[in-house]
């Protein structure tokens, strides 16, 4: 059975809280999402020239990882390799790489260093596990390759990822569910048996010890796998797609999109405000979670202005309110409709998302609790017991147009 990550590994991620997912790939260069060799039923032999028109000259790793910085995030996951089989970075394994394109870098490479030189992000890597290019995993009969062929690129894509760019904050695999047989109208969907995770989680947790697994793609999380994943959902809101109502015993991550779609799409226009945004943050800390907020550069190379826009908005939020997500687990004080919270050992921090009456009543605030403030600028919050009930004044003056944050202590 594969080993865990260390448990300093895993207290590190979850402190961290708030991280940016990148999609970026050949994809990008049309700009209808990164399925859109599925959706459009691209055949390998027409999208492989995708390869020589990549050259995303504006792409810059120290603005990227400034972009993180200023919203607040602690640590960066980016597609090393989605499920087109196309590598982004300088892989030994595929010549169907970046370094292989106009372009010619390495720009996870420059992302690692970038990294390096902040000192205060650190880096994660999604790895698709199935792939549509690689003749291994779909073109078994004419190429006379068998499984274990895409398995040992697989694990060996890994060992990569684990051994040369660093410390690592997480891996994030993405793909496992296609078991079913061949057909002709799902051809893409083919698998050809085990991804061998206990060879493939022993490897990751012995060069990374510290880093996380991430890997949603179950009804239940496996042995070796640190973190449940939701996907474009909060915990236990429903069982849609990936997601399920249960909740385990474990460090949760929620992943979401900043408009509807993971890899750029140029009719997609639905970005959502600064205000769900951060309230989603929130809502995921109070329930014990890491927000991985996505982003999907251009062809070109560059993070879309509206998105930077919204995360530097968030950023600007967690300067002064940080203390509430950063460091912190559940809380332990029953949500309302209108309140949250978070805590760090006996100091809890209640979330006031909606707007309510003056009076905030509560149940189940610790009995040691006796005061509280603003965490904003210090000022004393009214506290008031009444039998089995906390009640806070907090008047509409008071309050942010995000989320106000009362500290109790």
């Amino acid at each position: 059975m594969s080993k865990p990550v260390s448990p300093q590994g895993l207290s590190k991620f979850q402190d961290m809280r708030f991280g940016m997912f990148i999609h970026w790939g050949l994809y990008s260069i049309l700009a209808r999402g990164e399925w859109i060799m599925h959706w459009d039923r691209i055949p390998v032999q027409d999208y492989e020239p995708l390869a020589q028109q990549f050259n995303p000259l504006r792409f810059n790793a120290d603005e990227w990882v400034s972009i993180a910085a200023d919203a607040g995030q602690k640590y960066i996951v980016i597609t090393s390799r989605h499920h087109d089989g196309f590598s982004m970075y300088d892989t030994a394994l595929s010549d169907y790489k970046v370094t292989n394109t106009p372009f010619q870098r390495d720009p996870i490479r420059e992302l690692a260093d970038a990294c390096a030189r902040r000192g205060d992000i650190q880096l994660g890597f999604y790895s698709s596990l199935l792939d549509w290019h690689h003749p291994a995993y779909r073109f078994r009969a004419e190429s006379g390759l068998a499984w274990s062929d895409y398995i040992g690129f697989l694990h060996g894509q890994v060992r990569e990822l684990c051994t040369q760019f660093g410390p690592l904050a997480c891996l994030w695999f993405d793909g496992d569910w296609p078991r079913h047989a061949i057909n002709e109208t799902n051809q893409y969907f083919l698998a050809g048996g085990s991804f061998e995770y206990d060879a493939l989680y022993t490897l990751i947790h012995t060069l990374q010890p510290d880093a996380v697994i991430h890997n949603n793609r179950h009804e239940e999380p496996l042995p070796g796998e640190d973190v449940q994943g939701f996907e474009q959902d909060l915990p236990g809101e429903n069982s849609v797609g990936f997601n399920t109502t249960t909740i385990y015993d474990m460090p949760i991550e929620v992943c979401m999109t900043i408009n509807d779609n993971w890899g750029i799409h140029n009719d997609d226009h639905n970005h959502k405000s600064t205000r769900h945004l951060i309230r989603t943050l929130v809502r995921s800390a109070s329930l014990g979670g890491n927000y991985l907020l996505n982003v999907g550069p251009s062809a070109a190379g560059e993070i879309l202005p509206v998105h930077v826009q919204r995360l530097r908005k968030i950023g600007a939020w967690l300067q002064p309110n940080g203390e509430s997500i950063y460091g912190t687990r559940a809380g332990l004080i029953p949500p309302t409709k209108s309140t949250v919270s978070t805590r760090r050992g006996d100091t809890h921090y209640l979330h006031i998302l909606d707007d309510i009456s003056d009076d905030v009543a509560l149940t189940g605030v610790p009995e040691s609790v006796s005061q509280a403030h603003f965490l904003h600028d210090g000022s004393a919050v009214k506290l008031t017991r009444k039998a089995d009930q906390t009640i806070l004044n907090v008047p509409e003056s008071a309050r942010s147009a995000f989320d106000t944050v009362v500290v109790l202590s």
